[in-house]
């Protein structure tokens, strides 16, 4: 079997949905489904707001690096952060276990979505803008993405069906 047999990590800007996406994708396959947010939050006893506030943007980077590094799973949806794809050796690690799955959603689409982007722990420079991020990640998005699903006008159903479809294809 391909590596897209094992897990299935899904990358993308704060609000595209990893995190619901993955939960309805991992009990369509029948996966477990982790988020690495989460798994952060667990293994230092803090949230990622109060990380960032405390130890900076840089430190939080470093701490994500080496969570998502470690992650040693078979059949899982992994769910990152939108922050994940600043870590060179965890997205080349996210390649050798499983398929990386992009959402991309436009950046007005993105605006409505999103709330307070310190509330949810977002990591932003000092004086960064929304579009100012997404013009950043966009680029390492595609540059580590083996699949690409555009949200626009998707529920969660169609998205993850239309995530099913591309998996398939790659098979074939």
């Amino acid at each position: 079997m391909s590596k897209s047999s094992d897990n299935i990590i899904l990358i993308g800007m704060p609000g595209v949905g990893k995190s619901t996406v993955g939960v309805v994708l991992a009990k369509v396959l029948g996966y477990s489904f982790i988020d690495s947010d989460l798994v952060i939050q667990e293994k230092t006893g803090r949230l990622l707001k109060d990380i960032i506030a405390e130890e900076g943007t840089e430190k939080f980077k470093e701490i994500e690096n080496d969570v998502n590094k470690s992650l040693n799973t078979t059949k899982a949806i992994i769910a990152t952060g939108g922050s994940a794809v600043y870590g060179q050796e965890a997205m080349e690690h996210f390649a050798k276990i499983g398929t990386i799955v992009y959402l991309e959603l436009e950046l007005n689409e993105l605006s409505k979505r999103l709330g307070s982007l310190k509330k949810r722990g977002v990591v932003l420079k000092e004086g960064q803008t929304l579009k100012d991020l997404y013009n950043e990640r966009t680029p390492l998005y595609e540059k580590y993405a083996d699949i690409i699903v555009n949200e626009h006008h998707s529920t969660i159903q169609k998205t993850v069906n239309k995530i099913v479809e591309k998996l398939e294809e790659m098979k074939n």
